[in-house]
């Protein structure tokens, strides 16, 4: 902005306007500046003014022009075509820029240096304190996943503080920023807070020590009532309905609503809370929890749907809030479900009733946590063949609220991975080996503070071997499509990994599936000092494109395991039943889907319709409301994905009849 002094004129007719200022000399303003536009005005500080040309259009239809009107500015930049209306108490240290609209509020001020929120500590899953996270702009799920439950390597959780620690250090000024096109209207107090541009805060309550990483592509929206304090909210996100946020990380594409409250907690990309309350969680990617009376406490959760009246307890009475749970990624749990901490829910498992034994079922995927007379039962697998797990896995790509092109969380939606396999192939084991030490005849067997029904024993058996030929039939098929192949040597050779990264165990780091190997060769560069908070998340990309790659390497040893040999020993009639057991696996696990699909519509389900009628009133009201079973789209897209998977698998056995 080229600027300069305010003409004798001009000050003259200012202070006609009703302006003021402790020193005119003070004032700067934009080559083509009209004082007309500045009225009731009074200037402290040394003050920077744009032009003001533009005519704003609300809603209704009134027209104003920009300008400031009825307004005291302290040290402030205000950038052309502003619009300042009604500012009850005063705007300190602040650079406003263009297009920007601020109505009706008290006080938008910056007191002695600041992060905006950058720095702050966050005492996540244990209130007690030993897991604080730094918080700051560029913060990812899986760099908070690392900080958080890596504490066992304290010189590399030292070095990545230190880098945060310098990032906040960076971002220190005692000015704040409100970006271009920015529309504040109808709030209270705003102090220390770095707001992006085209942000929209309507009947904000309270904003203090955070930042607003809005943007042109990713507008941030608070509603009223909202209060926020040592915050940072990433792009995005929509907080409404007098929310409360204390000490938290808010991701990207998020939603608070209907007076949810959080405090001390980190939530990242899509989750979604609306009436309840959450204190001191590790929220990863789809954590989404919207009744009332649901708490979420002192626990790590993704892809959670937390039900009605959901709590957790994390006390002992003696030595505070110490203990702390994890539900891992797709858990659900039912209404007026609880968990003692601390306890671990194995990967896309339904917690059902009250459990105060400490389970841990992370080696049991896919399973249902059940109470009986207040025992809790396991019924492993059972989550398989349910008609709510495939839906969730489908729903959650498409519902992904992130517009910003720069995604900070690295998710990956598969349902079946490396990460969920191992587990199923370490259960089924598990079940083997309960078998075997209590006989194959036991009625109930006793497993982690849990209960497991023989008959669930068994089937939880079948259903994890079904699991696991489908996930290592996909891969090889998605291998096998990759490459052209005529001869048995080109099979073999199509068959080789490009790499032996991705043999061993593997990690879900809150929503991105890597091999623990490269994780932990990543935590060895940061410890040595190779690696900045940008070359962490550089890596962390690479991991997250090469998935599929180390997806095969893992796959291929499995399938090793299976045919008894190695890849350059495997015979033809060896991979055409890896394929056969895939598309058998399929087709049963669908059928076991379409079946739990019917459910839905058998007539207990139609109780309550057809209020005044007799039972065929009933079934043709139902149909009305919610379709009939042959016409749903989802059982229509289990039938043509059975259709397809089968054409799929024989087309696949048919070229491997012409093999060489």
């Amino acid at each position: 902005m080229n600027c300069r002094s305010l003409t004798p004129q001009e000050i003259t007719q200012l202070e006609a306007q009703g302006c003021s200022a402790t020193n005119w000399a003070d004032i700067l303003v934009a080559s083509d500046f009209e004082p007309k536009y500045v009225q009731n005005a009074h200037f402290s500080g040394k003050n920077q003014l744009g032009v003001f040309r533009r005519e704003i259009k609300l809603p209704g239809g009134l027209t104003i022009h920009s300008g400031i009107y009825n307004a005291t500015l302290h040290n402030c930049e205000i950038g052309d075509d502003a619009h300042l209306y009604n500012i009850h108490n005063y705007i300190a240290n602040y650079h406003v820029g263009k297009n920007t609209c601020i109505e009706n509020v008290n006080a938008i001020l910056v007191d002695g240096k600041t992060a905006f929120g950058n720095g702050v500590r966050v005492p996540v899953m244990n209130e007690g304190g030993g897991r604080e996270i730094p918080i700051f702009n560029e913060l990812s799920a899986s760099l908070a996943y690392i900080l958080t439950l890596y504490r066992h390597r304290p010189k590399m959780i030292h070095e990545l503080e230190r880098q945060i620690d310098a990032y906040a250090e960076a971002h220190t000024s005692d000015h704040g920023y409100i970006g271009d096109n920015v529309r504040i209207v109808n709030c209270g107090s705003i102090k220390n807070v770095h707001i992006g541009d085209y942000a929209v805060l309507k009947g904000v309550s309270r904003l203090k020590n955070g930042t607003i990483n809005s943007n042109e592509a990713a507008p941030v929206r608070l509603g009223s009532g909202v209060k926020c304090a040592d915050f940072i909210v990433a792009s995005g996100v929509e907080i409404g309905d007098s929310t409360l946020v204390d000490k938290c990380f808010v991701g990207q594409g998020c939603v608070f609503d209907k007076h949810y409250s959080a405090s001390e907690s980190l939530f990242f990309s899509n989750c979604q809370g609306m009436h309840g309350e959450a204190c001191a969680i590790f929220a990863g990617p789809y954590t989404v929890t919207h009744h009332k009376s649901t708490l979420l406490i002192a626990g790590m959760f993704s892809f959670l749907n937390a039900g009605s009246g959901s709590n957790q307890s994390n006390h002992m009475y003696k030595l505070g809030p110490i203990h702390q749970g994890i539900a891992e990624r797709g858990a659900k749990t039912t209404s007026d479900s609880y968990l003692l901490w601390p306890s671990k829910v194995g990967a896309f498992s339904l917690v059902m009733g009250r459990h105060t034994h400490h389970a841990d079922t992370s080696d049991l995927p896919f399973s249902y946590l059940i109470e009986n007379n207040s025992e809790s039962y396991l019924v492993p697998g059972a989550n398989l063949r349910t008609v709510g797990t495939i839906r969730d896995a489908q729903k959650w790509p498409k519902r992904d609220n992130r517009k910003d092109p720069h995604k900070l969380d690295l998710i990956n939606f598969n349902l079946l991975s490396p990460y969920t396999v191992q587990k199923m192939w370490r259960g089924r084991e598990v079940l083997d080996e309960l078998q075997a030490l209590s006989g194959e005849n036991t009625e109930v067997y006793g497993y982690k503070n849990c209960k497991i029904r023989n008959s669930s024993l068994r089937h939880g058996r079948e259903l994890y071997t079904i699991g696991i030929q489908k996930f290592l039939g996909n891969s090889l098929i998605s291998r096998l499509e990759k490459t052209p192949w005529n001869t048995m040597d080109e099979l073999r050779a199509a068959l080789r990994p490009d790499s032996e990264t991705g043999l061993g165990q593997w990690v879900d780091l809150a929503g991105m599936i890597a091999p623990r190997s490269e994780v932990s060769r990543l935590m060895d560069d940061v410890e040595n000092g190779q690696l900045d908070l940008q070359a962490i998340q550089t890596r962390l990309e690479e991991m997250h494109a090469n998935y599929y790659s180390y997806e095969w390497t893992w796959a291929l040893e499995k399938l090793e395991q299976v045919w008894g040999c190695s890849v350059e020993n495997v015979t033809l009639d060896q991979i055409r039943k890896a394929v056969s057991d895939w598309k058998t696996a399929v087709v049963k696990l669908d059928r076991m889907v379409y079946d739990d699909a019917r459910k839905e519509f058998d007539l207990n389900s139609q109780t309550g319709f057809g209020m005044d009628g007799d039972r065929e009133t009933a079934q043709a009201d139902f149909e009305e409301v919610r379709g009939s079973f042959e016409s749903n789209s989802f059982v229509k897209a289990v039938l043509e994905h059975i259709d397809t998977k089968s054409a799929l698998g024989d087309k696949m056995l048919d070229k491997l009849a012409k093999v060489k």
